[in-house]
């Protein structure tokens, strides 16, 4: 198919027997995530292919995976381009995920009944200095995980029977704001939750 990205994309030449490494995997699991997240895959589909592509041995099943999809445009590479606008609309569906190297549009409009919502900035292609989220939303969470230089202004949200959860991870006085997420609508029942990445064992072992 014109323009697909597939893992054999990384490694020029190669057969789809060879086998699949973990950073395979994880590019992989990143496309199928953005595609649920643009409404392409619903939650059982991605539920099925990502079971699949963890436990796939070789480039032709992660390739199968992806086929039917469009490829992300240079996703977390040199020349991201981040569209303008994204909407995300679903009534009683799985979870909408956003992570990985995702690039964040300029504003976004979540239209969702009973649909959790994740946005994880932790490793996001950040391109631009502002986005915009106009929220509808009744019931279930809305999280969204910053990382030092991501900060998010709930100021416009107008709150129904819900609350905003706000955690910020320490940070110097000097860090640089590389994004600003302003939030505006209504939110209906669920918690709005802003808080940083949790941390993993080792570091957890750390602290």
């Amino acid at each position: 198919m014109p323009g697909e990205t597939s893992p054999t994309d990384k490694h020029p030449g190669a057969e789809p027997a060879l086998r699949a490494s973990h950073a395979d995997r994880d590019r992989v699991v990143d496309v199928l995530r953005v595609a649920a997240g643009d409404g392409l895959l619903d939650a059982d589909e991605l539920d099925e292919r990502l079971e699949i592509a963890l436990s796939a041995r070789t480039l032709g099943e992660l390739t199968a995976l992806t086929a039917d999809l469009p490829a992300p445009a240079t996703v977390g590479g040199a020349g991201a381009t981040a569209k303008d606008f994204v909407r995300i609309e679903q009534v009683h569906s799985g979870p909408v995920v956003r992570a990985g190297r995702w690039v964040v549009p300029r504003r976004m409009e979540l239209a969702l009944t009973f649909c959790a919502v994740t946005l994880d900035f932790t490793d996001a292609v950040i391109t631009h200095g502002t986005l915009r989220i106009d929220v509808e939303m009744t019931g279930k969470p809305l999280t969204l995980i910053t990382r030092p230089g991501v900060v998010v202004d709930t100021d416009g949200l107008q709150l129904v029977h819900s609350k905003v959860r706000h955690r910020q991870a320490p940070t110097s006085p000097d860090t640089p704001v590389i994004l600003r997420v302003e939030l505006a609508g209504h939110k209906i029942h669920g918690p709005v939750v802003v808080r940083p990445p949790r941390r993993t064992f080792g570091q957890w072992l750390k602290r």
